[in-house]
């Protein structure tokens, strides 16, 4: 299939991507912005931060898995303009997603005590729990944003929860100004400052989606009758979320250990780890967006006789993954040494990180393209595979590569990193290959 066929996907994989793009970059601004704020006040201070975070990413990556599931049978029935159906889905789906918060915010307060045995310096330790209880509680509203966010996304309305989002990493910011350096009268909480921001950001961030999505014309028929819980559908979103989280899960957890990893290394080591982890994480965002897309159109075109058009729009996703990618490659390769003075003006916390923007710089590609290739699968509504996938690459790959090289073979944190461009690259492959099986079967019953 010549070039000219993919390309010309480009401006609708945009106008899909873009917001998302945007809604997730503006959402992972608000740990930037408590990084940079609070990395202002020491090493010590950002290690908690980071530290707190383990545990938080973990619980939300798990509460996302569960909500990606509404967007691909929100796209199934746009796709077929079955507006019941999609009406059930969302709010079913919000049902699912209000329980998650819940317990998700009783699973992280259980957790603390896994703090005190992780071999963290003490002073990270005790900085870190009031942040991570503050900012546990914002999991709550931020599971509710994320019903609505799918929902919506799902309808390839993206710019609704965009709006929402940078709205609210605006206030976030503000907030965090005044409280952790106690600005204008504020008490200077630091740490908990940034925590506090956190909350008061994110349930702005919902109280804003809902009264868009409540007034716009293209949504508010979808909020003027609630649907009916369903076993069906709920068992539907459980059958995809359940592996979304899975896959989500692994991965980040990969990510996790590296700040575990990390911090038994040393409180340098713990903060560049952060600040390498948290400027990967922005150029992930951008791939997260196209993922989105992916799943969307995908899944719109799920009937038989659209398959050889689903082909064409997944691989002109593909391709435009790679070509994002190989520039923020570049742009980590060059500006390995001066992005980590954002942060910290420690002098081996920069050098330290800016090894590993290095390595970040190999990944690009492979990162990107492993979370498009994923979207996609979901959306042919293909989960427990990629779940299999993301066990294998991550758990039984690239963790043990980032722990023995670290711990054992004296690499230290760039041995850490040494696993996460393994088990990136093999789950990319994998994922890659699957998509191509599972098409070329649906392309066999097409023809028959």
């Amino acid at each position: 299939m010549i070039l000219s066929a993919y390309t010309k996907e480009f401006k609708r994989n945009l106008t899909i991507a873009v917001p998302i793009m945007a809604g997730q970059v503006a959402h992972l601004l608000v740990a930037l912005a408590d990084n940079i704020m609070v990395g202002k006040l020491g090493a010590a201070q950002l290690a908690a931060v980071s530290l707190g975070n383990t545990f938080i990413f973990i619980a939300l990556s798990i509460g996302m898995g569960f909500s990606f599931a509404i967007t691909p049978l929100v796209a199934e029935a746009d796709g077929n303009k079955n507006v019941e159906v999609a009406r059930a889905a969302f709010h079913n789906g919000f049902i699912m997603c209000a329980i998650n918060g819940v317990l998700l915010v009783v699973l992280l307060l259980l957790a603390e005590p896994i703090l005190y045995q992780m071999d963290q310096p003490e002073e990270v330790v005790r900085l870190a729990i009031p942040y991570m209880r503050i900012v546990g509680f914002s999991l709550i509203p931020l599971m509710l944003f994320q019903a609505m966010k799918q929902f919506s996304d799902g309808l390839s309305l993206t710019r609704n929860a965009m709006y929402a989002t940078l709205l609210a990493n605006i206030v976030n910011v503000f907030i965090n100004y005044l409280l952790i350096y106690g600005m204008w009268g504020f008490p200077r909480l630091e740490v908990e400052g940034a925590a506090y921001g956190t909350l008061i950001s994110r349930i702005l961030m919902l109280l804003l989606l809902y009264f868009i999505l409540k007034r716009s014309s293209n949504t508010r028929i979808y909020f003027q009758r609630i649907s009916k819980f369903s076993w069906v559908y709920m068992k539907s979103l459980l059958n995809l979320g359940l592996p979304t989280a899975l896959q989500m899960f692994f991965e980040v957890s990969l990510f996790t250990s590296a700040i575990f990893l990390s911090g038994m290394l040393g409180t340098e080591e713990q903060a560049a780890n952060q600040i390498a982890l948290n400027l990967s994480a922005l150029t992930f965002m951008v791939g997260v967006g196209l993922s989105v897309t992916a799943t969307i159109r995908v899944g719109n075109h799920l009937a038989p006789e659209k398959r050889p058009d689903l082909i064409r729009v997944a691989r002109s996703i593909f391709l435009m993954a790679i070509i994002v990618d190989i520039a923020f490659a570049l742009f980590f390769y060059l500006g390995r040494h001066l992005l980590p003075e954002i942060y910290i003006d420690d002098v081996k916390v920069i050098e330290l990180a800016s090894g590993l923007l290095l390595i970040a710089a190999l990944f690009q590609i492979s990162d990107g393209l492993q979370v498009v290739v994923l979207g996609a699968l979901r959306g042919l509504q293909d989960v427990w595979i990629p779940s299999l996938i993301c066990f294998c690459a991550y758990t039984l790959i690239g963790f043990p590569i980032s722990y023995y090289s670290s711990l054992r073979f004296d690499l230290g944190i760039n041995g850490i990193w040494l696993g996460l461009l393994v088990g990136l690259s093999v789950s990319a492959l994998l994922m890659y290959l699957r998509f191509r099986y599972l098409t070329k079967q649906s392309l066999t019953i097409v023809i028959k």
